[in-house]
């Protein structure tokens, strides 16, 4: 599935809305192509919680919400067919320094893990041939950084597989820069 937002500078958009409900900051971008993007914010912390991205359906339509970081609070709206609660799930939430995924339902031992790098994503497998996922990071795609090996860590515990990938020196600049285009925006605050 094509995803342009991979590469997609987040400073492009046009316009960029905010408003502040229920304990959140979300800000609305747009971008050519019908690109849309929704980030939450913690109003205390400025934590990031959600990033989200769609783009216009092949008919015109809007197409469904993809998660970058967070996932969605809401059922998908199906009620006769859901994906099993057993299926490993992946949910990207950063903190300060690193990058960090958890995916829950992966019941093997710990030494049947392999993390590494490859060709710009991390790739997660496991011995035992049962689970394999490449990870990308847009945050590095947009600023054309590189992944470093030595910069991946994970562990393993309660039937999740944590792995963390330290933020280098030039994420953390655009992190600074965006803080501070946030704190200085118009918002509108909505009663809860």
């Amino acid at each position: 599935m094509s995803r342009p937002w991979e590469t997609q500078s987040l400073k492009l958009a046009h316009p960029k809305t905010a408003l502040i409900q229920g304990g959140r900051k979300k800000i609305h971008a747009t971008y050519n192509g019908g690109i849309e993007m929704v980030e939450e914010y913690d109003v205390i912390t400025d934590k990031l919680l959600v990033r989200k991205w769609r783009k216009e359906g092949q008919l015109g339509g809007e197409g469904s919400w993809e998660y970058e970081i967070g996932g969605s609070t809401i059922g998908s709206g199906n009620e006769f067919l859901q994906e099993s609660s057993k299926n490993p799930l992946l949910v990207r939430s950063d903190d300060a320094t690193t990058f960090e995924w958890r995916i829950r339902n992966l019941p093997y031992p710990k030494d049947v893990y392999k993390v590494a790098v490859e060709n710009s994503e991390i790739v997660v497998r496991t011995t035992n041939k049962k689970y394999f996922k490449k990870i990308s990071i847009p945050d590095m795609r947009r600023l054309n950084l590189p992944l470093d090996n030595s910069e991946v860590s994970w562990k393993h515990a309660h039937n999740t597989l944590i792995i963390s990938y330290s933020k280098p020196q030039p994420v953390l600049i655009q992190q600074q820069k965006d803080a501070a285009e946030r704190k200085n925006m118009k918002v509108v605050r909505l009663k809860d």
